[in-house]
């Protein structure tokens, strides 16, 4: 749908430069001017910034057209005159350099929920690694490395095979083949491509692990769902830290697949939402200091 379209592209283009100067309202304006072309406006206004100007990117606009007419545009003129002012940093430089080359790099990550017992999936920027839960709408950090659990990459050391299965960072399963203890390399995120499913009983070395083998860990526990479920544990291995809000929160929601735990519109409009929200209450708080 055109709505979607232009939410993502909102999206993208604030993201771009990290939601600074660009508003949720002036960056709608300009997606509607410009036919969603957030690449297009981006590049202009790096362009326009480092003084080189326009003529370059535009010479192949229809001038005719006003919706095309960029330089003329006084909302792009006024985040190009707020992106003069922002402090020449390394990270705004490196946020300049992504933009231009349209980028926005992105890291697939585990959240959790305790309160809830929530778990999900979520590709986020790698600049703000933050997403929200939406049953308590709480945010989260992700999930710490050396604590994700879930489908599992192993590299045994013994007889070098490489094999899947369910398991934990840090700690170790047998191999299947030679039985030497293992520890996953990785968690690999929910997609289709993960390849054909492991029909190998699963099998750890954790104290209360359904399918048990010995030598077991004492004091571990098995994060595979049937034994979560027979022992009476949440779903919930390791829990998200809480994360503290330091400003407005562009989360993009990126291409995902199967990443996606409900429909890409839902959470696009209620992100948004958010971002107006968190502005307002900025404004807020700046006229009762004044």
């Amino acid at each position: 749908p055109s709505s979607l379209k232009l939410e993502k592209s909102v999206r993208r283009l604030m993201e771009k430069f990290h939601a600074k100067v660009i508003t949720v309202e002036k960056a709608t304006v300009l997606m509607r001017r410009f036919a969603n072309n957030h690449d297009l406006v981006a590049r202009h206004i790096i362009l326009c910034k480092d003084q080189l100007g326009g003529e370059a990117l535009t010479s192949n606009i229809d001038a005719s057209n006003p919706r095309n007419n960029i330089d003329q545009d006084l909302g792009a003129q006024e985040i190009i005159d707020g992106m003069r002012r922002l402090p020449l940093t390394q990270r705004n430089l490196r946020m300049f350099d992504d933009a231009n080359r349209n980028l926005i790099p992105s890291v697939d990550k585990l959240f959790a929920c305790p309160i809830c017992d929530h778990i999900w999936w979520r590709r986020v920027p790698q600049r703000k690694q933050v997403s929200r839960c939406r049953t308590c709408k709480r945010k989260y950090d992700p999930v710490p490395s050396d604590q994700m659990w879930g489908a599992a990459e192993f590299n045994c050391l013994g007889c070098h095979r490489v094999f899947r299965g369910y398991g934990q960072m840090e700690v170790p399963s047998p191999c299947y083949m030679c039985g030497t203890r293992v520890t996953p390399s990785r968690i690999l995120p929910p997609r289709r491509s993960n390849g054909p499913r492991n029909r190998n009983p699963h099998s750890c070395c954790a104290e209360d692990c359904h399918n048990r083998r010995e030598p077991f860990m004492p004091g571990t526990h098995c994060v595979h769902p049937r034994s979560r479920l027979r022992n009476g544990l949440k779903k919930v291995v390791s829990p998200s830290p809480d994360h503290d809000s330091t400003g407005s929160t562009v989360a993009t929601c990126l291409s995902q697949g199967s990443l996606m735990e409900c429909g890409v519109d839902e959470i696009i409009m209620e992100d948004l939402q958010e971002v107006a929200d968190e502005e307002e209450a900025e404004d807020n708080e700046g006229r009762e200091d004044s």
